[in-house]
């Protein structure tokens, strides 16, 4: 996270007139209290005018707030359903950061919208993955923003497996189920895998790069041509 991000959100989190303890902003921004204490000094010496109390916390002086957000109650509950949806279907990380969201969302609305995060007329099962395919959704996610190599065992419907080596090009989310779709070293051709079928999932050191015909859009394409033919 970029140095000015995290000052933007301090003010954010301090701007609903609540005190927070300098342990209370670490574990929100996942940083140390040590960072807080530099950032809060840095804020204050450009004019952002926040109390502290020894002990206490700290919060914004009363009167200062950041523009309130222009959602309306349609925008507000899309979003609301949309996090709750990365929340229960992704990995820890991508989920957390859907709370985070969500919490500077609620510290910037006026009271008169905060009730509409708070809505339980919107409901999203929770699916439960189980901590392996949480922890492989992040690798594979990871791996697939930084165009690393991907290698895992792998186990087909009639039981078969196999090992595989891939340069992963996107994840796809059905319903219940998440899929990989990538190019396939030993088929050397686009393939899709389930993530619930990989095993021992890692990231290796070697960089891939995409060339012409290779791309996820290339893959979705020829999907798209072959439904058609």
């Amino acid at each position: 996270m970029r140095r000015a991000d995290r000052l933007f959100q301090i003010v954010g989190l301090l701007d609903c007139s609540k005190v927070m303890t300098a342990r209370a902003l670490a574990e929100a921004l996942d940083v140390s209290e040590r960072t807080i204490y530099r950032d809060i000094q840095d804020l204050s010496i450009s004019g952002v005018p926040i109390e502290s109390e020894v002990g206490v916390g700290y919060r914004l002086m009363k009167g200062f707030h950041l523009p309130s957000l222009m959602f309306n109650e349609e925008e507000l509950s899309a979003l609301m359903l949309g996090a709750k949806m990365v929340q229960a279907w992704t990995d820890k990380n991508l989920a957390k950061a859907a709370n985070q969201a969500l919490r500077k969302i609620e510290n910037m609305l006026p009271e008169k919208l905060r009730p509409e995060l708070e809505r339980a007329d919107l409901w999203v099962p929770d699916f439960s993955m189980n901590a392996t395919d949480q922890q492989n959704l992040g690798i594979l996610r990871t791996a697939t923003k930084q165009r690393q190599k991907v290698a895992y065992d792998y186990r087909r419907e009639d039981g078969q497996s196999s090992s595989r080596t891939v340069h992963p090009l996107g994840l796809f989310y059905w319903g219940k189920i998440w899929t990989l779709v990538a190019w396939c070293e030993l088929r050397d051709e686009f393939r899709h895998f389930r993530l619930d079928r990989m095993q021992q999932v890692k990231t290796l050191k070697q960089s891939f790069e995409i060339p012409l015909g290779r791309s996820l859009q290339d893959y979705l394409d020829r999907e798209c041509d072959n439904e058609n033919a």
